[in-house]
């Protein structure tokens, strides 16, 4: 009894040791705390909101929003890799490619603006876009996709329900707010939120080396906040140049000043929902970690640096996905 109880005692002591949390482990977590967010519990009522979620839900993977019947949002946002379809640009109703690859729907609607250059303000309007574009859903009005849907009576219910007291419930922009409601419900809570709340731990030594390594070298310029990135414009190659075709925020504001600006992307699953940068062009996050690096802050990282960055960036993958 007395061997249990000793034994009892020197695994509580070992226990507490190794969980003691050091002076440079407590600096770091503030430093953290003061460039980034943990992720909001939620950002929509959902049992308020609960007819118009499962209108959002269901359009979200209906194929019947594109000409030819051939895709859904999930067909390039796909919910089971990430919301992304893991390609460089994606291939539309006729599989011909767009310009941009496709960013991912998880946390989405906490950017500030959606779209690489910044075009909608929000996942409302967002979601309303690739319906009518000719190279993705190529569906040919917003009175086409309302008559195709009103073909199917469980639409007709449905949008009865979501938006009660109207007249004219089904409507195109209707759509985008059913969308929009169900991409708000997408949030993705992973260990490094835990770590944002105290829990120093819920991050391994690497990845915590890789936390110190991402804010010294001023990545958090850029990717800060609760999504880290989201919600400012900056050029691609800021510093050193990149050369791309793509005049990017300029094609939307004709301001000068805005030529080859881009949203900064949210780096949370990143590990995940490569290819990266606007055309989908860098393959892997090593590279392109080294990359921005590079570009944006011309600094030469080593092998090292960009694996404890890279470990870091893995933390921010949501639990259970």
């Amino acid at each position: 009894m007395k061997q249990i109880l000793m034994l009892t005692i020197l695994m509580t002591l070992v226990s507490c040791t190794s969980k003691k949390v050091s002076e440079k482990d407590k600096e770091l977590l503030s430093v953290a705390q003061e460039n980034f967010r943990p992720l909001p519990t939620a950002i929509i009522d959902v049992e308020q909101k609960r007819d118009l979620l499962i209108l959002g839900q269901k359009l979200y993977f209906e194929k019947k929003l594109s000409v030819n019947n051939s895709m859904s949002c999930n067909t390039c946002h796909n919910l089971e890799t990430f919301g992304v379809d893991n390609e460089p640009t994606s291939p539309g109703h006729e599989k011909k490619r767009g310009e941009r690859n496709s960013p991912t729907v998880l946390n989405a609607a906490l950017h500030a603006s959606q779209f690489w250059d910044g075009r909608e303000p929000d996942v409302e309007a967002q979601a309303l876009g690739p319906i009518l574009n000719p190279v993705e859903m190529g569906m040919p009005s917003e009175k086409a996709v309302i008559d195709k849907l009103k073909q199917d009576q469980d639409y007709v219910e449905l949008f009865a329900k979501a938006f009660p007291g109207t007249s004219n419930s089904m409507r195109y922009v209707n759509i985008g707010k059913a969308i929009g409601a169900f991409e708000r419900t997408l949030l993705t809570p992973s260990r490094f939120d835990d770590y944002l709340k105290g829990d120093v731990h819920a991050l391994s030594e690497k990845e915590r080396r890789g936390l110190n390594e991402f804010i010294q070298i001023g990545c958090t310029s850029c990717h800060a906040g609760v999504v880290l990135g989201g919600d400012s414009f900056q050029k691609l190659g800021a510093i050193n140049e990149y050369k791309t075709s793509d005049r990017g925020r300029y094609n939307v504001t004709k301001d000068k000043d805005d030529m080859y600006f881009f949203k900064v992307p949210s780096l949370r699953n990143v590990v995940h929902t490569g290819p990266y940068f606007h055309d989908g062009s860098i393959k892997t996050l090593d590279e392109a970690i080294r990359l921005m690096g590079y570009h944006q802050l011309d600094v030469k990282l080593s092998e090292e640096q960009v694996e404890e960055i890279k470990a870091f960036l893995g933390s921010t993958t949501g639990k259970g996905l």
